[in-house]
């Protein structure tokens, strides 16, 4: 039996509930979110699950929203059955303050550097990682380069005037 994403949904919210929601299907590919503190839960389930099956992490990424209020960092997993060759996208949103999320590197051994990553570019700290520590940047940096906290352009320049390009 080939695994549909309607039968993926129809198992998820049967098992969680109000839990997974914000269920869209984009490029044929079924995408959903969760709250933070179920994203092992869910994952377990997906994996575990034997007429889901979904054995495989093919990326773990952040995205920064700065204009979510408590929402502005997403962790955005992308699970794929082998077998079946299907793939799922699912996300948890955290705030800025409190930017905790469970590892799934216990789960999926590829999640312990591609947190390492999110981390060390998006400040996520992913609970339970057995080594959490920057792995592209210095260890000095007292900041995470992607998250849209800075301007784009220094406001001081002078040779970006607008009055030089017409539009002044």
């Amino acid at each position: 039996m080939a695994i549909t994403n309607e039968y993926i949904q129809q198992n998820l919210t049967e098992k969680f509930g109000d839990a997974v929601y914000n269920f869209e299907e984009n490029y044929g590919m079924l995408s959903f979110e969760t709250l933070k503190e179920n994203n092992l839960k869910v994952m377990q389930f997906l994996h575990d699950e034997p007429t889901l099956g979904f054995k495989f992490l093919t990326d773990l990424c952040g995205v920064n929203y700065p204009d979510n209020k408590d929402r502005e960092l997403a962790v955005v997993y992308h699970l794929h059955n082998l077998q079946e060759n299907v793939r799922i996208r699912f996300k948890v949103f955290t705030s800025v303050a409190h930017p905790d999320v469970f590892t799934a590197s216990k789960l999926y051994a590829a999640a312990d550097w591609m947190e390492r990553e999110t981390y060390d570019f998006f400040g996520v700290n992913f609970v339970g990682h057995s080594n959490l520590k920057r792995i592209l940047n210095v260890d000095e940096m007292d900041y995470f380069p992607l998250r849209k906290e800075y301007p784009l352009e220094d406001q001081t320049r002078i040779d970006k005037d607008d009055e030089m390009f017409g539009r002044g």
